[in-house]
This record gives C-alpha cells, sequence and structure tokens, in this order.
C-alpha cells in the first residue's frame, strides 16, 4: 500500500519497486491523498496493475488508514511514495512467516540513502552494529517483543513492515492528525497487546533521506515529542508495561535530544533534560547539557567518537 502527496516525481519508482518483487503481492494500493501536482496521472499510467484511489488531502494517518480498509488481503505492507522495496524484500518475509505461522508482523533491514550525496547508500543495521541482536536472536529470527526489538536496533521501519491486517484494526489503526511518530505510536500499541515480531536482517527496502517535506525536517516542536510521551506512559501503564516502555521512551527521547543538537536548538534540548530528568543517567544527563549551550561542538564530539568506533569494529580482533 502506496499512500502518495504531490509525489509525481518519485510515485513511479515506488511501484515500479512493489512491480519487480519476486513474491508479486495480490494487489497494489496508490492513496492519492489529494495531491496538486500531477500524482495520479503518473500513477493511473500502470492501468490494472495498480487500484487508485483519490481523497481530500487528510494527511498520511487517514491515507494509510484508507488502505488498510480498502485492502482486501490478510495482510498489509507499506511503502510510501518516496521509497522504494528491494526485489526480495516480501518473499523473504513470507518464507519467515512459512516458518513462523504464529507471528502477526514481521520487519527487517534496510538502507538510508544520503540522495544530497551522490545516493550513498548506508545499511541501518550493519553486521559490527548489530552483534548483539544477532545473539539476542539465537537463530530465532523472533524478538518477544517490539521493545526488545527497538532496544537492540532492530525495529525495521514503515517501510519493512508486513502485518496481519487484523492486528492493525485491533490497534486502532494510524491516528489521524498526529504529527510526528504516527508510525511507531501505532506499533507501540501492537507491542501492547504482547504481539512478538519477527526480523529480516538482509536489507529489504530503501528509506531516501533529503526528499522535501520529509517528516523528519518538520514539525520540530518539543510539544510532538512531549505529547507523545505522556500519551504512552499512560497506555504502558493501562497495559501493565510502564518497565517495558521506559527504555524505550528514554531511548526515543536521547534521538529527540540529538536531532535538535544537530538542529543547534541547544535551548529545546535543555528544556526536555531537565523536563524527563529520570529518563537519563547522570553522565548522560551532563554531557548532553554541556553540549547544549555549544551543539556545534557535540556534533563534532560524536562524529569523532563515530568514526574511531567504526574503525576499531572493522579490525579483524576488534580492538
Amino acid at each position: 500500500m502506496i499512500p502518495a502527496y504531490n509525489a509525481e516525481a518519485v510515485i513511479g519508482r515506488a511501484i515500479e519497486s512493489v512491480l519487480s518483487q519476486t513474491l508479486v503481492p495480490e494487489e497494489i494500493l496508490v492513496i492519492d491523498d489529494g495531491s496538486a501536482d500531477r500524482t495520479g496521472s503518473a500513477a493511473q499510467t500502470y492501468g490494472h496493475k495498480i487500484r487508485y484511489i483519490r481523497q481530500d488531502h487528510t494527511g498520511a494517518s487517514d491515507a494509510r488508514n484508507r488502505g488498510i480498509q480498502e485492502s482486501r488481503g490478510r495482510w498489509i505492507a507499506f511503502l510510501d511514495a518516496d521509497d522504494q522495496w528491494l526485489p526480495d524484500r516480501l518473499r523473504r518475509q513470507s518464507e519467515l512467516l512459512d516458518r513462523r505461522p504464529d507471528l502477526r508482523w514481521v520487519t527487517g533491514n534496510f538502507y538510508r540513502c544520503q540522495c544530497s550525496r551522490n545516493h550513498k547508500q548506508t545499511v541501518e543495521l550493519a553486521k559490527s552494529q548489530g552483534h548483539k541482536a544477532i545473539e539476542d536472536l539465537q537463530g530465532a529470527e523472533i524478538f518477544d517483543s517490539y521493545f526488545a526489538a527497538h532496544l537492540l536496533g532492530a525495529m525495521g521501519w514503515t517501510g519493512t513492515m508486513l502485518i496481519r491486517k487484523d492486528l492493525l484494526e485491533e490497534a486502532g489503526l494510524f491516528l489521524p492528525g498526529q504529527k510526528r511518530f504516527n508510525d511507531v505510536d501505532l506499533w507501540l500499541r501492537m507491542a501492547y497487546r504482547g504481539a512478538r515480531i519477527g526480523y529480516i536482517y538482509e536489507p529489504l527496502a530503501v528509506y531516501h533521506l533529503g526528499v522535501a517535506d520529509r517528516i523528519l525536517t518538520l514539525h520540530r516542536q518539543a510539544e510532538h515529542i512531549e505529547l507523545f510521551l505522556q500519551r504512552h506512559f499512560q497506555l504502558a501503564d493501562e497495559a501493565g508495561m510502564t518497565e517495558s516502555f521506559r527504555p524505550f521512551a528514554a531511548q526515543i527521547l536521547g534521538w529527540w535530544v540529538g536531532q535538535r543538537m544537530a538542529d543547534g536548538d541547544g535551548r529545546q534540548m535543555r528544556y526536555l533534560l531537565k523536563k524527563y530528568r529520570e529518563l537519563f543517567s547522570k553522565s548522560s544527563f551532563i554531557k548532553q547539557c554541556i553540549w547544549s549551550w555549544c551543539p556545534k561542538t557535540g556534533m563534532l564530539y560524536n562524529r569523532i567518537k563515530k568514526s574511531i568506533r567504526t574503525r576499531a569494529q572493522g579490525r579483524p580482533d576488534g580492538s
């Protein structure tokens, strides 16, 4: 299912990547969320190969929900119009589901494409980074919860999710109008239901960065992370999963603070660090507070640290 908004320039790439699957899907839905360009015309050139549905512009959550409701299949796979699947995406995940018919959702690894840097691709979960995750799986290809997968970096992304339609419906679908974390919000509601999750380590899709109007480049106000955390602390408590959610909350808040450091927004960093002090270790809290006064220096420090760690991981002895 492909939600699209003003995606005339990229919708063809997305559709072609689905048509090129080694395991052909039962149907391809393109939900045009009221595009003002020629997205519809570009999509409809594929004729009967897709189902094209147009609606008024109400946002990504509504478009995805429309696709879920219109779908005739038992399983739903997602792809944003500016991204693409790799050819074996559906086949690899289907083979895992054949081995483990008890699973109701599965995700997987992917490439990030630095579109503004000559389309340089980097794998999201490299072998050196994923060693602990691989050990934790013990060859079973299954995580007991989305929380466990996320903490190990094996949470995939919307473009690698394959989910039973009934699980999506039980969890309540995507939350209309939510500006940030609308996908993670739904994954967490499925996690509260105790659903185990499968994971494929081979990259399954390409997530294109540097695309105009990407959500990651919009909606950076502190209120978005605050509303998300408040909502899910309550939902986790109601599900009796607060202790499972807290490490996740610390991880995603740490990511948000890091993004604001990259923006040079030290004021928001200090606000969030102080408000959610209990989610940070003492050393992390102190370090982040220092960087909030000189975010450019903090970014340079992190880049150097990452470079040293990457070189060390590439040595045969790991030293």
